[in-house]
């Protein structure tokens, strides 16, 4: 009788084994990272209004404020985005027999994020009968900036914008975001004209 308790255990014992053993040959994949969705609202555009040389249509989901960090100059603006906590640094400068200068600044200042980066998109804006001309730097990756552009007549005014969002880049998780505001960028590169020239 003592015998068939220990064999009746035993036979229990290895019976529970086989099962957890052959329930661990099953693989397991764990379920990949999700974010949160967001609801963007609807396009539309309003004119930027000021004492600026120049005007362009920008998103009524933005605000326009004045740039107060200590190196802004004239005109240097910020196009925010409260709701999805991004930012376009808008700088404006007068062009003094120096653009050769200032368009190298600019592609450096681009290529700069190129660590991180993916890839690095030129898309050319030309308008010559409203004498605007312009390069916009698409950085795919998880760049800090993923959208830069610069716009200038050749002769006097050049104007540079520099998009951040002021979260740690994923590019995974601000896609939606950065072709919404991509789209704006856009626009306003279109809708963009030097006030002299109209």
């Amino acid at each position: 009788m003592y015998k068939r308790s220990i064999l009746t255990y035993l036979c229990v014992f290895v019976i529970l084994g086989l099962i957890i053993l052959s329930g661990c040959k099953k693989k397991y994949t764990p379920k990949p990272r999700g974010y949160f969705r967001i609801d963007l609202p609807e396009k539309k555009y309003q004119k930027l209004i000021g004492d600026f040389p120049f005007v362009f249509d920008y998103s009524q989901f933005a605000l326009i404020k004045n740039d107060s960090s200590t190196s802004s100059g004239k005109y240097w603006i910020n196009i925010e985005y409260p709701e999805i906590n991004g930012k376009i640094h808008i700088s404006y400068l007068e062009i003094k027999n120096n653009l050769n200068q200032i368009l190298e600044d600019t592609r450096k200042l681009a290529y700069k994020h190129s660590i991180k980066a993916d890839a690095i998109n030129e898309r050319m804006f030309i308008k010559p009968e409203k004498k605007v001309y312009g390069i916009l730097y698409e950085i795919q990756g998880n760049a800090a900036s993923s959208m830069q552009f610069f716009l200038t007549d050749s002769i006097n005014h050049y104007l540079r914008g520099a998009l951040y969002f002021n979260v740690e880049p994923n590019k995974d998780s601000l896609a939606p975001i950065l072709n919404f505001v991509k789209a704006d960028i856009t626009f306003l590169i279109e809708s963009f004209e030097w006030k002299e020239f109209n």
